[in-house]
């Protein structure tokens, strides 16, 4: 039998905790950083998570993890451009104006950005100006919102 990963094993425990507290478990990494492995846990809520949120997250699953092979461990919420990774993410995300990279080009382009169409047979679909293009899931580094801000006029 296959030995867990730390971040599969992590992502157990972290998901768990997470729905007992009220919040969503969104993702798990292990970095190493300067010669030292970062357990990093990412988690949401609605309206987004306070830093009195993640401390007290961090309090709750640290005697968990004790076992596990890492430095430090960071508990953080993914932002307003959290990447999109699961079904849910993608149907959350459907209209938005997504950005999507690719690990290798495509008609000579790696990145593209258009209206999210959503995630269709396990393909980004989302929608240009020239049409609907798909991407196979399997070939996307990263699909994430597009963050657009307004200019600010001062008085």
């Amino acid at each position: 039998m296959a030995k867990k990963s730390v971040t599969a094993i992590a992502g157990e425990i972290a998901e768990r905790l997470a729905v007992k507290m009220g919040y969503e478990f969104v993702d798990v990494e292990l970095a190493k950083e300067h010669g030292a492995a970062f357990l990093r846990i990412f988690v949401d809520k609605e309206g987004g998570m306070s830093l009195d949120d993640c401390a007290l997250y961090h309090h709750a699953i640290q005697k968990d993890l004790e076992d596990l092979e890492y430095d430090y461990l960071e508990i953080s919420s993914p932002g307003v451009d959290r990447p999109l990774k699961r079904p849910r993410d993608f149907e959350r995300a459907r209209g938005e104006r997504v950005e999507v990279k690719l690990y290798r080009a495509l008609d000579g382009a790696k990145q593209y950005t258009g209206q999210l169409v959503g995630l269709v047979e396990d393909q980004v679909v989302i929608a240009m100006e020239d049409g609907q293009r798909r991407f196979p899931r399997k070939d996307c580094a990263l699909v994430k919102p597009v963050i657009e801000y307004e200019d600010i006029e001062e008085e």
